[in-house]
């Protein structure tokens, strides 16, 4: 900066009036830099600070064992499905899904087995979302639940169904005895005026119906008892 404003021979003399503006523009100078550095350096730690936010949510709405949206995450996507779905004028199932005797499983293969039917159950779901469009997530404990939006009651039974035999169909082993594991499903459909705590309840309803009369099997709402 000296050099640009006074040059390079250092005999030439220099006025008092240069000097005040040597200082005046360096000191701009200076201030300008230092600013932009602390802006830039404040806009870094704000995305930081932005994308360790989402990172905490995101934690916060997914189960840590199966990699599934827990029952906070559930609620707030499954809301948001349903309003998509009455503002589109489509229906709305939603199936409870509840793993067979999984208290015994536990009780007689210990809890790393029964962590992995868990997971097991969860990565069908998982791919049944994919294929499907659904919404699924680990509700509590042994339990999991799906949204699908524009299907009849008979296809949301279809759907269900083929949740129920892919479960069956994965055997989880104990590293000595194959463990076929099984699932009950119950499952509501309503073509308008959607209430997320309603059709849970009544999904759930039909689950325990499905329980009572010999699990392993998928129950619609309209035939709980």
């Amino acid at each position: 900066m000296v050099a640009l404003a006074f040059g390079f021979d250092f005999a030439a003399p220099i006025t008092v009036g240069q000097m005040q503006l040597f200082g005046l523009t360096a000191g701009v100078f200076i201030a300008l830099s230092l600013s932009g550095g602390m802006s830039y350096r404040s806009g870094r730690l704000m995305l930081e600070l932005a994308q360790t936010r989402r990172e905490l949510a995101q934690i916060s709405q997914t189960d840590q064992l199966t990699g599934l949206l827990n029952r906070r995450g559930f609620d707030a996507a499954a809301a948001s499905a349903l309003d998509r779905a009455e503002a589109d004028g489509a229906s709305a199932a939603v199936l409870m899904c509840d793993i067979d005797h999984f208290k015994s499983i536990n009780d007689r293969y210990g809890h790393d087995i029964g962590d992995r039917v868990l997971v097991e159950i969860a990565d069908v779901l998982r791919q049944f979302a994919i294929r499907r469009g659904a919404l699924v997530a680990r509700y509590g404990g042994e339990e999991f639940a799906v949204v699908l939006t524009g299907l009849s009651g008979e296809q949301a039974a279809h759907r269900a169904e083929e949740i129920r035999r892919d479960c069956a169909g994965r055997t989880i082993l104990d590293d000595v005895t194959p463990l076929p594991v099984t699932i009950s499903i119950g499952f509501t459909v309503k073509a308008s005026g959607f209430e997320l705590g309603e059709l849970m309840r009544t999904a759930d309803q039909a689950l325990y119906s499905a329980k009572r009369h010999g699990r392993d099997r998928v129950e619609h709402a309209r035939d709980a008892a």
